[in-house]
């Protein structure tokens, strides 16, 4: 059930296509870097933003996992742990964004500042050195968390020692809780600090359940893909994907619960330092993307989630993920380009080279990182128990 050597093939066609469209992209990139520096680095913090989301909600949603345990966590549990080792690559990919600061954030530019009263007074926070300080810390954080899980998850595939299933249990709620906070302090320093004269309390939330929504969609792809092969093949049953289809659709109404509270608050309030934000992204072109992202991101698949066949059916529900994931592009593209672009609905073709670049790469290492181990945890004794009770 476990031979990975079965379906090596596979992941290698998959690692081979990630590779070469990769390649076309970051060339892409490269170019349009050279052809117009100040759009590379928007461009490049979008796609970054995004593929960055799903190695974070990977981590989440593992910690998540093994503090609940259940069938669910159990059979996608190896997409996400190859997901969380994609850490290194990212902070990799950090770099051009440390390099593109100044052309990224208001608050980076010394002589925007000193005209500024409400940046002067943020400058304590909003400084290029303690920026890298806090990414290079969030960034080693994260690590530990991803080194341990991933540590005792393969050595327990070796030993089958009883105790590492205890050891990943503790560690899962207070994996969650400081994903939780780093994630939310990365969603202000990355994304929300693009605009550094807004704000809001709820905005880190609802990027976190963003890339709870882009990593669940992200692991049905791949695991109802390898279902149809051996090993997994018959091991994955209807009742998971059913199960994983129920954990979206709540992730998806958590999305939109957050989204429009944030709304209803601000826009009810009317102040001047809050308000504008909205505007910004309901005129000019940007008010169609948000419609689209509405009626797409929430309103199409949540009535689609609800009908029982769609869950219980692979191809159905990867189908279904794959069209969040596509829109989960438009929603991160709809928050982040138009601090850059207030006055008008702005898309250069930048913004798909970067994320495909970013994502062929990201893709490759998350592949090459599944096939480094059985598809399944099966020394672990609660997914014996798990099994067993289904």
């Amino acid at each position: 059930m476990q031979n990975i050597e079965v379906i090596k093939p596979l992941l290698n066609k998959m690692q081979q296509r990630a590779l070469l469209v990769g390649a076309l992209g970051v060339f892409a990139t490269a170019v349009g870097a050279f052809i117009s520096p100040e759009q590379f680095f928007k461009s490049y913090l979008f796609g970054y933003i995004f593929w960055t989301g799903l190695t974070l909600g990977s981590l989440a949603i593992l910690s998540l996992h093994h503090m609940v345990g259940g069938g669910w966590g159990f059979v996608i549990q190896r997409v996400l742990e190859s997901g969380t080792r994609t850490l290194p690559l990212m902070a990799l990919l950090f770099l051009p964004i440390l390099f593109g600061m100044k052309e990224l954030y208001l608050w980076a530019r010394p002589e925007v500042v000193s005209t500024d009263a409400i940046l002067l007074h943020k400058s304590a926070y909003l400084n290029i050195p303690f920026f890298a300080f806090r990414a290079f810390f969030m960034f080693a954080v994260w690590a530990v968390f991803v080194f341990f899980m991933n540590k005792w998850s393969g050595a327990q595939d070796k030993t089958a020692d009883d105790s590492l299933s205890e050891k990943l249990r503790s560690i899962g709620g207070p994996a969650l809780l400081v994903c939780f906070i780093t994630i939310t302090f990365a969603s202000i320093d990355w994304v929300m600090s693009l605009d550094p004269h807004w704000f809001s309390t709820i905005f880190g939330v609802m990027l976190i359940i963003g890339q709870g929504v882009s990593t669940l969609a992200f692991a049905i792809i791949v695991v109802s893909r390898l279902a149809e092969h051996k090993p997994l093949a018959g091991v994955i049953q209807k009742k998971h994907f059913h199960d994983h289809g129920n954990l979206l659709l709540a992730f998806l109404a958590l999305w939109a619960y957050m989204g429009l509270s944030q709304f209803l608050i601000i826009w009810s309030g009317n102040l001047p330092e809050e308000i504008p934000w909205y505007l910004h992204r309901l005129q000019g072109g940007w008010g169609t993307l948000a419609i689209l992202t509405v009626f797409f991101h929430f309103i199409v698949p949540f009535f689609l989630l609800l009908m029982r066949g769609n869950k219980r059916s692979a191809k159905v529900l990867s189908k279904i993920a794959m069209a969040i994931i596509l829109v989960r592009f438009l929603d991160l593209f709809w928050i982040i380009m138009p601090n850059f672009y207030p006055h008008g609905f702005h898309i250069h073709w930048l913004d798909f080279a970067a994320p495909i670049g970013i994502g062929g790469v990201w893709v490759a290492v998350f592949v090459w990182q599944l096939k480094g181990r059985a598809l399944l945890p099966v020394n672990d004794p609660r997914l014996i128990e798990v099994f067993a009770h289904e």
